[in-house]
């Protein structure tokens, strides 16, 4: 009879186990005083979302240009739609002179689509801030949305969103990134002097997610510097850091994505009924080039296994990649409409494509160089480890010209080691991380690229690191 009473306790207690749910820590409860602590005695935050993450809109017409699949979107399927999204092209033409009149809009907190007629709510960068908005850290966004109902009160000014035209190069954002907390500085300091706090100084936290920890990591290492007109690389200053304490950077692809691939050689795939973005679209977008895998990486091969510098305009050329797809003529003719020789426009295409992978080189480069950080700065990274996640990519010259052959750890869109920007893949493994990045703190957590940020462990954590963990 014990003998039987202890076998049934044991297996109500697997039971149990198995029934047992994940609970939501009270981050109210836990980080109330915290929030409410003086402004004198905390930083001001900065959150900046990644690829796609910010809302476009045209300054002359009003239009939006990009608002994720809301009916008001420009279509890029049409000749006007196509135009307004694509960067403009002009031979000869430095990429920080082709600008249009679209501009970045606000961020993107929330993903709104319709299928057939069913309107559809995905949340995006709305988890961030309304993990920031139980840490007190309240921006109009966050207000207006209502997103929890932590009490915070309403004497907060130090919480800021840059959202940023995710379609140009991430050098000229890292520089606007510069301008934009040179002007939040003085913003602060002013609010200071008129509510009697007597603090001469401001330091920011940064919360990045995607390709906004790229902006962020450029503008750290060289401030509001551009990369050499030369190609040369340019000695790393630190020019950002001093006006930054932390850094949490969630899911970016440090190393590149091999989804970048797919998106340059035949245009993003946002689902069935949804917009198609061409490739001859994509292509004019220098960030875009900026998310290519490293060749050293191995993470790009040709059919006989040989590493391939995916960099390399002329392999782009040769097999009609991206760009230089002939399939792309009639794309080409909208992006152009001024000009009426199809192989004049092949040759401002081709031209184009140079340009931005040339850049995108130089960009790679100027971020892999290794260098110690100053003392004050703290870079953390949140990255997913759970999701198979496109590796390593054959590429031919075949009809399909690429193929996902290899799957490693991640968040389904960067993986674990891209995250962490790991050298030993490609090269000899040893047992403890290589990086040229120096990380102050590494976490994991089991969701996909965007459900990141809505884990409860990274709004704990998160909130820990900007309002509780000292600095030292």
């Amino acid at each position: 009879m014990k003998k039987r009473l202890i076998l049934l306790s044991f297996i109500s207690i697997i039971i149990a186990c198995g029934k047992a749910e994940y609970k939501h820590p009270d981050l109210g409860g836990l980080y109330t005083k915290a929030a409410r602590r003086s402004h004198d005695q905390g930083n001001a935050v900065i959150v900046i979302p990644g690829i796609l993450g910010s809302k476009l809109r045209d300054g002359e017409s009003g239009q939006l240009v990009w608002g994720a699949f809301e009916k008001s979107t420009a279509d890029p399927e049409t000749p006007q739609g196509a135009r307004l999204i694509a960067i403009p092209m002009k031979k000869g033409v430095p990429l920080s002179e082709l600008t249009d009149n679209v501009h970045s809009d606000g961020a993107l907190d929330r993903v709104k689509v319709s299928l057939f007629g069913l309107p559809i709510e995905l949340n995006a960068y709305v988890n961030i801030l309304s993990t920031l908005g139980a840490g007190g850290y309240l921006d109009e966004s966050l207000a207006s949305n209502g997103l929890n109902n932590i009490d915070y009160g309403d004497d907060h000014f130090t919480c800021f969103q840059f959202a940023y035209d995710w379609r140009l190069d991430n050098v000229e954002n890292a520089k606007r990134l510069n301008n934009f907390i040179e002007e939040k500085r003085a913003y602060i300091l002013e609010e200071y002097k008129k509510r009697g706090i007597d603090k001469d100084d401001v330091k920011f936290d940064i919360v990045a997610h995607s390709m906004g920890g790229l902006v962020t990591r450029y503008f750290l290492r060289y401030g509001g510097e551009d990369l050499p007109q030369d190609g040369s690389i340019p000695e790393v200053t630190w020019g950002g850091a001093k006006y930054v304490d932390k850094v949490i950077i969630i899911g970016t692809p440090n190393a590149g994505a091999v989804g970048a691939v797919e998106n340059l050689f035949q245009g993003p795939n946002f689902g069935p009924f949804l917009p198609k973005y061409g490739p001859a679209i994509i292509g004019t977008m220098p960030s875009s080039y900026q998310l290519l895998p490293r060749a050293r990486h191995r993470a790009i091969l040709d059919e006989n296994r040989n590493e391939v510098d995916i960099l390399d305009a002329d392999l782009w050329i040769e097999n009609g990649w991206g760009l230089a797809n002939p399939n792309q003529a009639e794309v080409l003719e909208w992006l152009l409409p001024d000009i009426s020789d199809p192989d004049e426009r092949r040759e401002i295409a081709i031209d184009h494509l140079r340009k931005s992978l040339e850049r995108g080189k130089q960009f790679q480069e100027a971020m892999d160089q290794s260098a110690n950080p100053p003392e004050n700065l703290k870079l953390y990274l949140l990255a997913g480890d759970a999701i198979p996640t496109g590796s390593g990519v054959t590429v031919d010259s075949s009809k399909e010209h690429y193929k996902i052959t290899n799957y490693g750890p991640g968040d389904g869109t960067v993986t674990r080691s891209s995250a962490l920007m790991d050298e030993r893949v490609g090269a000899t493994w040893t047992p403890y991380l290589q990086s040229p990045i120096r990380w102050s703190n590494v976490m994991f957590l089991f969701s996909d690229h965007l459900g990141l940020t809505k884990d409860p462990a990274f709004s704990d954590n998160v909130l820990y690191i900007l309002l509780e963990q000292p600095v030292r």
